[in-house]
């Protein structure tokens, strides 16, 4: 016959033993929860307001904004006193520049217009454009036309 002489676990663990890993246990639970958002209450909710590294989505639009410097090199030149002289024009919310030259006005169509050439230096390289702006019933200027050569 065999007799077992071993005590059990449960009867060899001390009660403080038991009391050091039920507050280990739990202080991992709180310490995890700052890790982890836990809405168990319904507490505060989460602000989706606000993100990071995100930009919005905007149309890459440099020509439309260096027509409108160009419209107004073009139509506040003086044409008696610039002749056949170039005029400059820079754009400094697009880093683009260039030169306006052979400014001729023309009133066949029943509107003053200026018919022109221009070069447009930028970050994408050098290009020649023609173009004209016409001046609308209201006084206000307007390009009716501008395309790349």
């Amino acid at each position: 016959m065999v007799i077992v002489i071993a005590k059990s676990n449960s009867r060899t663990k001390s009660f403080l033993s038991s009391v050091v890993n039920v507050f280990a246990a739990g202080f991992l639970a709180v310490a995890l929860t700052g890790c982890v958002s836990l809405d168990l209450f319904g507490g505060e909710k989460v602000d989706r307001s606000l993100s990071t590294a995100s930009v919005p989505n905007q149309p890459n639009q440099p020509a439309l904004s260096d027509d409108a410097t160009i419209r107004n090199a073009v139509t506040s030149a003086d044409l008696v006193k610039v002749a056949e002289s170039p005029v400059p024009w820079a754009n400094a919310a697009t880093g683009s520049a260039g030169v306006v030259t052979a400014i001729r006005e023309d009133r066949t169509t029943g509107f003053v217009c200026r018919n022109f050439n221009t070069t447009r230096h930028s970050f994408e390289g050098v290009a020649s454009y023609t173009g004209q702006a016409c001046l609308s019933e209201t006084g206000e200027w307007l390009m009716t036309r501008f395309d790349q050569k």
